[in-house]
C-alpha cells in the first residue's frame, strides 16, 4: 500500500493512548479501530509518521495473548 493510500484510511480515524501512560506523553503509542484493521502509531508522532496497519485477524490473536500472558501473572 502507498503513503497516499495510507493516509486515506488513517484520516478522520479516533486514536487512543492507554491510561497507563499518564499525563506527561511518556513513551506511548496510539490505537485507533479503522474498518477492517486496526492502526498502531507514536503519541509522540502525530501527523505523517508512520503507522503499523494490523488486520482485524491478527489483531484479535494479540489481545487474546495479551490477556493470556496478563492472567499468567507475567
Amino acid at each position: 500500500m502507498s503513503v497516499e493510500r495510507m493516509a486515506e484510511h488513517v484520516d478522520g480515524l479516533r486514536w487512543f493512548k492507554s491510561s497507563y501512560s499518564g499525563s506527561d506523553g511518556g513513551n506511548c503509542v496510539e490505537v485507533a479501530a479503522g474498518l477492517d484493521a486496526m492502526y498502531v502509531r507514536d503519541s509522540k508522532v502525530v501527523g505523517g509518521g508512520p503507522v503499523l496497519r494490523i488486520g482485524q485477524r491478527e489483531w484479535a490473536a494479540f489481545v487474546a495473548l495479551t490477556v493470556e500472558y496478563d492472567q499468567d501473572g507475567c
